[in-house]
């Protein structure tokens, strides 16, 4: 587009040059000279600045095999170069024919024709390791939102459909990931992260009586039930002893895992309904983990604090308050939730 305006500008000046009073020998010299300027501000502009989409912060994937011509036609459809011409004739001068080089190209700046020519040939591919922080809490969808928003071109829906049955052991913790990951190497990470930092636990595992999967899961309901660790241990307490009696353990953050409501929202329907996270009207521990704890929740639940407590409620600040009694729990929720 902004070529064509030259080129229209150019060639109004041009005629209207032809139409005045100079000499017809001026004219002419005159009129080629404008053209070689026109020539220069077209090659200048093909050659030394980048397309206004360049895709900045984006992969362009270069498959093993493609010819040159492909290649051009790719970054043309990328908008990473303007002229494919140009760009064959770089890498042919360089490197010949066979010059560039297949992978994944990042690009965190615009460039021109000839810089782009010189990572293709080079192979260079701009994938420094890109910094991501996973919190404590965060959920399997949680964690590809963020991962989406972090990486180029990355397959969320991927990321889920993999992960889904490795909830609550995605650990959460800060990565250094290559722009161009897949999933799957991003699960195996998290995973093999999960199991070096939980190594030292295998002895307070084994003391607890419980399974794997038993402390998982409630560590993840500690997560979201509880900030501070005495109070992930005070409530710890509280609902392995729920469990032990034989109560249920009426807790709501398994609620906004299934259906998506917090504490405040949550209504008497949404307390009856029949789900295998409903811990109003199931006895024991919901069916799977319903977030990514951290280290200080796992060791909440493999080491819960003793005390005289049976219920506990969090207020909209969120301040946990405790008591032994229904009574005391009663007056709690009047205090503290209304």
């Amino acid at each position: 587009m902004r070529i064509r305006t030259y080129r229209e500008k150019i060639q109004t000046a041009i005629s209207a040059y032809f139409k005045s009073d100079h000499p017809e020998h001026v004219r002419i010299i005159s009129a080629g000279a404008i053209s070689l300027f026109v020539l220069f501000v077209i090659s200048y502009h093909a050659l030394f600045t980048p397309p206004r989409d360049f895709p900045v912060g984006g992969l362009v994937s270069i498959e093993k095999g493609m010819t040159l011509d492909e290649i051009a036609g790719l970054l043309v459809e990328k908008e990473a170069i303007r002229s494919p011409f140009l760009f064959k004739s770089f890498v042919i001068a360089s490197a010949g024919d066979r010059g560039s080089i297949s992978g994944d190209y990042f690009f965190d700046i615009p460039l021109d024709a000839w810089q782009v020519a010189m990572r293709v040939i080079r192979g260079e591919f701009g994938l420094d390791p890109v910094r991501v922080t996973i919190p404590e809490g965060f959920t399997v969808v949680d964690i590809a939102r963020k991962l989406g928003e972090t990486l180029p071109s990355f397959n969320e829906e991927e990321f889920i459909r993999l992960a889904k049955d490795e909830e609550g052991y995605l650990f959460p913790d800060t990565y250094f990931f290559l722009p161009n990951i897949k999933p799957t190497h991003i699960i195996r990470d998290m995973k093999d992260n999960f199991s070096q930092k939980t190594l030292a636990l295998r002895s307070a595992l084994e003391a607890s009586g419980k399974t794997p999967g038993e402390v998982i899961t409630m560590a993840s309901i500690i997560e979201k039930e509880a900030i501070t660790s005495t109070d992930k241990r005070l409530v710890s307490g509280i609902l392995w002893k729920r469990i032990d009696i034989g109560m249920p353990l009426q807790v709501d953050a398994p609620f906004a895992y299934a259906i998506g409501k917090n504490t405040f929202q949550l209504t008497l329907d949404d307390l009856a309904v029949d789900s295998p996270y409903n811990t109003y009207k199931n006895t024991g521990l919901p069916v799977g983990p319903i977030a990514n704890p951290g280290l200080e929740s796992i060791l909440a639940a493999l080491e819960p604090e003793k005390s005289s407590y049976l219920f506990y409620l969090s207020d909209k600040k969120s301040i946990i308050h405790y008591s032994a009694t229904f009574e005391e729990h009663k007056r709690n929720k009047s205090l503290f939730l209304n």
